[in-house]
């Protein structure tokens, strides 16, 4: 339905994805600037930095398409719309996800997949020649994470109303930390960000290993291929604290 609508003004639809397009791509034109004045940050080139900013990127653009409406959840907890939803036919999480459905936020995925192939055409990949695959299974596996946050942050405001920021602090601000390498972090933020909150697995992980580079934290080889295990992992933690989000909800009785 709100694709359909969408559609009805096409040069409209036009002028936002355009826009979308445009201030996402305002976040590579810092980094540019930014290589402008240096040959290297923490030891990475500007390729080896678009390809951590493509894959961030990428996965996060996916997960914001399908999973974005879920900081509005706190609004419909506040105004009781959320009750509607609670007596439909249809999973609450599906309908919260379909809520004000964004076709724009396509621009965000296309401005990151183009610096990605940019970057791929800079860098040279090592490892075996299923490299191609683990870098696909990289973004899948990264989008699977962010979208994971997103439903945790959305079951969040279940028990805080005003927490979108906070949410946003998690899938906006963790992607824009992921676009530069860890060797400019601290340990303790990459460790945080590791066993903690594991987005390190959305880019960081397995992008060094096909750079061919070593992670900070010297972890075994393995785990940089754990990607997809971390985000099956994430999304059954996201189910359970989304149910526990809908079971602590409590009508408004309007």
């Amino acid at each position: 339905m709100w694709v359909r609508s969408t559609m009805v003004y096409r040069a409209s639809f036009a002028i936002m994805l355009l826009g979308s397009f445009a201030m996402t791509a305002l976040d590579f034109v810092g980094i540019m600037i930014m290589f402008s004045h240096v040959d290297a940050l923490g030891g990475f080139s500007l390729h080896e930095v678009a390809l951590l900013y493509g894959t961030s990127a990428t996965s996060l653009g996916l997960a914001d398409l399908v999973l974005g409406s879920f900081d509005r959840v706190g609004t419909r907890v506040r105004d009781g719309t959320m009750d509607t939803m609670l007596v439909r036919p249809v999973p609450a999480l599906a309908q919260v996800a379909a809520d004000r459905f964004a076709l724009r936020r396509l621009g965000r995925v296309a401005q990151s997949g183009l610096v990605l192939c940019w970057a791929l055409s800079g860098v040279e990949l090592v490892g075996s020649p299923l490299t191609p695959l683990l870098l696909a299974v990289t973004v899948l596996s990264g989008a699977a994470v962010f979208g994971a946050v997103f439903v945790v942050g959305g079951a969040f405001q279940f028990w805080a109303q005003d927490a979108a920021e906070v949410q946003n602090s998690f899938t906006y601000g963790g992607a824009t930390m992921l676009e530069f390498p860890p060797t400019v972090f601290a340990k303790d933020l990459v460790r945080g960000v590791t066993f903690v909150i594991p987005l390190a697995f959305v880019n960081w992980l397995p992008v060094l290993r096909m750079l061919g580079r070593d992670d900070p934290l010297r972890l075994p080889g393995w785990v940089d291929f754990a990607g997809p295990a971390v985000a099956v992992a994430c999304c059954a933690l996201a189910g359970l604290a989304w149910r526990a989000g809908l079971r602590a909800y409590r009508s408004t009785g309007s």
